[in-house]
């Protein structure tokens, strides 16, 4: 991986890109160097090591765990307890974290315990340093976390690893995480009191697939619009629509950018409007408000999800300054559940809105003058062949798929664990109900490239007119990877590729666009 900088933990706050980075490999992790913040670590295991001298009753330490609380724990069962937090947790069930969500998940965590308010060691910190430099990946099955008191049980396969225990991802499968902390000379940890808890208990799984979810629908959004253009072009539409002062009168900042997007890939070389309609669809006229509402969203999750990921989320917070142990429940994923809720809901709107504008360009009843399902074939063979048909309807089915995850996850809860969890977050199943949305909502925009494309060649034969020079940059760096249709072909190969340039952020959209 070609690591072009650095990201810092334990000095100045995370952003979201810091964690992007990190996880899609363009950044290096690095504890902070300095003396100061050892020092700093260093007071909150100290104290705790104080506290249990004085046969100091800490919660998760020298008590059992959740409704077990109240059963003590021996001086001398105290260091086993860890061990057995994250052996009990291993329920894990569902598909395993791809290398890309694994790497935030370590990220986030290495993020919270850096705070200095959880009283673990700094070898602990070290060991994830090291896991996410030497790309020890946690092999973390997805399913089984209520998001509070926290990712639990996806999380004890992170615990389990540094301890050298249970499996890492290598490539297609998985190996021995002792053999991989071995090949990269790395010990196996033995969690001091507090540390199981402290990895264990918190948001940090919910917290990574937010960051990725949010950098994949920020790119989204501008895609979005650089298709809706190409699909006003291809369908002669009117670029009226999204008149500059149309937009003062209405001044949602997000929905103004995006119109201007509109304006600049339209430009002055936008075809004619089609004379019979003097007001396109709403799929073309309103898309500015749909894409709109996501661009005016994403500040606001942003500042939620930041704010998680340099929170401490664990339970109990162990203050070095003032000397005390503070129980609460700052494990509870609230924020990150209604973040990513939301997301969910205005992003399988983008999937909507593109599988409408499809369905426009395929119909001969409303494409102006292009063939029935865009079909590039000769008129003589035109009877055979059906264009991208079948593609409207994988659209259609994607995006059913999309719109029926966006119900609420958070209004889910379900009281657990002796009823001592009884109100629950569900903030990573938002997360991964918000990741498979996308996903769909991808697949669905992979689908739009194509028909816009092809509607944009066409457009070009019949009315004898190039498509605005922006537009006329995407097309062809679109042809770089799939072609014209002319005789039917199967397509599902070029969807995976757009697909893969989607989720690769491949093209450089609005590059020049204020922030």
């Amino acid at each position: 991986m070609n690591k072009s900088r650095t990201v810092l933990f334990g000095a100045a706050p995370l952003k979201l890109e810091d964690v992007v980075d990190l996880a899609e490999g363009r950044a290096a992790a690095r504890l902070n160097p300095d003396p100061a913040f050892a020092a700093s670590i260093a007071k909150g295991a100290e104290f705790l090591d104080r506290l249990l001298e004085e046969d100091g009753v800490i919660y998760g330490v020298t008590t059992g765990y959740g409704d077990s609380c109240t059963v003590a724990v021996p001086a001398a069962l105290v260091r086993d307890l860890p061990r057995h937090l994250y052996t009990f947790h291993g329920v894990g069930l569902g598909a395993l974290l791809g290398p890309a969500a694994t790497r935030a998940v370590l990220a986030v965590r290495l993020t919270t315990l850096s705070r200095g308010y959880s009283g673990v060691s700094l070898g602990l910190l070290r060991q994830l340093e090291q896991c996410l430099i030497h790309d020890i990946l946690p092999a973390i099955p997805e399913e089984g976390s209520v998001g509070a008191s926290g990712d639990l049980t996806p999380m004890s396969y992170v615990a389990a690893v540094l301890c050298g225990e249970r499996d890492v991802l290598d490539g297609t499968a998985t190996a021995p995480a002792a053999a991989a902390l071995n090949k990269s000379g790395l010990t196996p940890l033995t969690l001091r009191p507090k540390e199981g808890l402290a990895i264990m208990n918190g948001t940090s799984v919910m917290t990574a697939l937010a960051c990725l979810a949010w950098s994949r629908a920020a790119y989204l959004s501008k895609l979005t619009s650089r298709i809706s253009a190409m699909v006003v072009a291809g369908l002669a539409g009117n670029p009226q629509h999204f008149d500059e002062t149309l937009f003062s009168v209405k001044p949602h900042p997000g929905q103004q950018k995006v119109a201007a997007r509109l304006r600049a890939d339209l430009g002055a070389e936008t075809p004619k409007r089609n004379e019979g309609r003097l007001q396109d669809r709403y799929s073309l006229r309103c898309s500015p408000h749909v894409i709109g509402v996501l661009e005016d969203a994403l500040p606001f999750f942003r500042t939620l999800i930041e704010a998680e990921l340099n929170s401490a989320n664990d339970n109990p917070i162990i203050d070095p300054i003032g000397q005390r142990v503070l129980h609460g429940g700052h494990f509870y994923g609230g924020h990150i559940a209604f973040a990513m809720d939301s997301l969910k809901n205005v992003v399988a709107n983008l999937a909507d809105l593109l599988d409408r504008q499809v369905a426009q360009l395929l119909d001969p009843k409303f494409n102006h003058g292009l063939p029935a399902g865009l079909s590039g074939s000769p008129a003589e063979r035109r009877s055979i062949n059906h264009g991208l048909k079948a593609l409207g309807i994988g659209t259609s089915a994607w995006t059913a798929e999309a719109l029926k995850l966006t119900m609420p996850a958070s209004v889910f809860s379900r009281s657990t664990e002796n009823h001592n969890q009884d109100k629950v977050s569900m903030g990573t199943i938002a997360a991964r109900d918000c990741l498979r949305v996308l996903q769909l909502t991808e697949q669905v925009a992979a689908a739009a490239l194509l028909a816009a494309a092809q509607a944009l060649d066409l457009r070009a034969a019949r009315d004898g007119q190039a498509c605005p020079a922006a537009l006329s940059i995407m097309l062809k760096e679109l042809r770089q990877d799939t072609a014209a249709l002319g005789e039917d072909r199967v397509l599902d190969g070029e969807l995976r590729l757009l697909i893969a340039r989607i989720q690769a952020r491949h093209w450089a959209l609005y590059a020049n666009e204020p922030s």
